[in-house]
């Protein structure tokens, strides 16, 4: 089933203006809960994501608290990322919601003076679920609590952390059409050395094998730590490395690609663009691929990186921490390389130790490409976990 209306539903972009957003989707939460006894639905449990959905269980517990469905169902609310909360006037959301009055309280949806969507629905929630564990811990801090560490600590025995997962039928080197050669674990290496060379004759780049291909595809943000890697460019670009990078985002730094880009020919290329053919080119081509967030709740990115053979190279925070084991040089494990500390010359030091590995120890590195190809990281685990917690409420 879907919700419409037309004089919401027929214009504009969602995700893009938070006032037009705010009324669609507070009509949306409520419409939800409207439909269910019409098309006979009662459900154990309602799985909402995000501020765009924190409205429900407000509803839930409040307006609809004594219809069937408000006194049958469950409700969990996810956080994808606490950054984004759904904040506007207190007068604003009160008018297009109805809520009544009592729900505007600090306790409740109040929020240093505005009404946030994504506290009330936490807080009116059986459970409360983020797409780590690494990350569901962090938000109960200061510096990565966005301002509700005191919600998420207060309501920490019901929070949980479960990690996203990828398509493995999807994104498969075995069958992917939109790679230029397909390839296996057991031929990883010829595989990804055929896209490597077809990908620098597509963007430009010389065409070597001895050359070692370092990726990032990311949003250019500055969430995305990319304040890190700009002042070690011209360190990592070292005649023996070449640099792609897929993404769009804040000016400045789309800018400053292209600088280097240009300052680098045949060694940097910089696609100011959003193409997901072009990403899975990348991730068959690329031998390591950069992740040096400033936080991450989950990321897939290195997830994808793993499943195409690219080693990853990350921050130790959310998501990268609790799916990228650091590389150990002295006994040969791991699944990637990371770093703690945010700083430019911590994080150039865990590249150069993939430099290391890679040029001086090519058989090591078969041997993490392997690893990092047969891990696991399909959404059969994750779904998993969300059915064992459904099944708890």
């Amino acid at each position: 089933y879907f919700i419409d209306n037309e004089e919401l539903f027929s214009w504009g972009n969602p995700y893009s203006d938070m006032s037009d957003d705010l009324e669609k989707f507070i009509y949306f939460d409520k419409a939800v809960l409207a439909a269910l006894p019409v098309i006979g639905f009662i459900p154990d449990v309602i799985h909402c994501n995000d501020w765009q959905a924190g409205l429900v269980p407000v509803y839930l517990r409040t307006l609809f608290s004594n219809t069937e469905v408000g006194q049958h169902s469950k409700v969990v609310m996810t956080i994808h990322n606490l950054r984004f909360q759904g904040i506007q006037t207190i007068g604003r959301i009160k008018y297009l919601s109805g809520l009544p009055d009592d729900c505007f309280t600090f306790d409740r949806l109040a929020n240093y003076g505005d009404a946030n969507m994504l506290k009330g629905g936490m807080i009116y929630s059986d459970c409360i679920t983020t797409v780590s564990n690494s990350y569901a811990e962090e938000i109960k801090t200061e510096e990565y609590g966005e301002g509700l560490e005191a919600v998420t600590g207060f309501h920490a025995y019901k929070l949980l952390g479960i990690v996203n997962g990828i398509d493995y039928d999807l994104y498969n080197p075995e069958t992917d059409a939109k790679i230029f050669t397909n390839y296996s674990v057991k031929n990883a290496k010829e595989g990804k050395a055929a896209n490597k060379a077809a990908l620098q004759e597509e963007l430009g780049l010389e065409v070597n094998p001895e050359k070692m291909m370092i990726g990032l595809i990311s949003r250019l943000t500055d969430q995305k730590g990319l304040d890190l890697l700009i002042p070690i460019i011209d360190q990592m670009i070292d005649g023996n490395t070449q640099f792609v990078l897929l993404g769009t985002g804040v000016s400045d730094y789309e800018d400053a690609f292209r600088y280097f880009e240009d300052k680098y020919r045949g060694s940097v290329s910089a696609s100011i663009m959003y193409s997901d053919e072009r990403s899975r080119k990348i991730y068959a081509a690329a031998d390591a691929m950069l992740v040096p967030s400033r936080f991450e709740p989950c990321g897939l990115t290195q997830l994808m990186a793993m499943r195409y053979g690219a080693a990853p190279i990350v921050r130790e925070t959310g998501g990268l921490k609790d799916t990228v084991t650091a590389y150990n040089k002295f006994e040969g494990t791991g699944t990637g390389f990371s770093f703690e500390e945010y700083s430019p010359w911590v994080f150039l030091d865990s590249i150069n130790l993939a430099k290391e590995i890679y040029f001086t120890q090519p058989e090591a590195w078969d041997e993490l490409v392997k690893r990092d190809m047969e891990m696991d990281f399909s959404w059969g685990k994750a779904a998993r976990q969300y059915v064992a917690m459904y099944e708890k409420l």
